[in-house]
């Protein structure tokens, strides 16, 4: 176990991502730049947050520390993070903060649970179609999105879903959501999926963000 200390937030690398490109992007201070940008650009403290996708934590911690981790919900599919991702938000006095297990699917999923594939390393996590047959493959909760908006009601919502953000933006978000930001996953999906996000976004009331907006780290906020 390594534990490595990125922009004042303390990160505990559990034994099986060593030696792995996510460590050595850390290890570099690379490690989710541009997330953790758009979250100190935006964020104010008492902000209601929502991020879909914690991973380590670390961006989970930077929200929680200027929102308060009371204001904070994040959500992780792999149980395999749970626990890294708990001992980071405790690390990092974050351990207020709400965590949810489960994958976030779209309004059209109406089972409890999905197919996810966890892979290696996690950035290699994905949710896999109905009736798909992988030998990592497992069943997590499944959480829709819009249900999910309106029981968490954020201000901000922060998503890294790998590839999973094609499903969630095929009607309208709710008013109440002011700022997001998602990274993109453009070999994943095809480039129609990018016009349906921003459109999505656009009939949503929300226009590009240039604060939050770097490469494939879009932003959007209320207009």
């Amino acid at each position: 176990m390594s534990i490595y200390t990125l922009n004042d937030i303390e990160l505990e690398l559990p034994d099986w991502l060593e030696d792995t490109p996510i460590a050595r992007k850390i290890a570099k201070g690379e490690y989710e730049g541009a997330e953790s940008h758009a979250a100190r650009m935006r964020i104010k403290p008492g902000m209601p947050v929502l991020e879909i996708g914690a991973g380590l934590g670390y961006v989970s911690s930077i929200c929680g520390k200027i929102a308060g981790p009371e204001n904070v919900v994040s959500v992780e599919a792999n149980p395999r993070m749970l626990d890294p991702l708990m001992a980071n938000l405790r690390r990092n006095s974050c351990d207020g903060l709400r965590v949810m297990h489960g994958a976030v699917v779209g309004n059209g999923h109406h089972d409890d649970e999905v197919n996810f594939r966890a892979g290696n390393l996690f950035w290699g996590g994905a949710t896999l179609p109905k009736g798909a047959s992988r030998e990592d493959m497992i069943s997590v909760p499944a959480l829709r999105i819009r249900p999910l908006l309106r029981a968490i009601r954020p201000r901000f919502v922060m998503l890294d879903v790998e590839g999973a953000e094609a499903d969630l933006f095929k009607k309208p978000w709710p008013p109440f959501v002011k700022f997001v930001v998602m990274e993109l996953h453009p070999k994943k999906y095809d480039k129609a999926v990018i016009k349906e996000i921003v459109d999505c976004m656009s009939a949503s009331g929300l226009t590009y963000d240039p604060l939050t907006s770097h490469a494939r780290t879009l932003g959007f906020m209320r207009v």
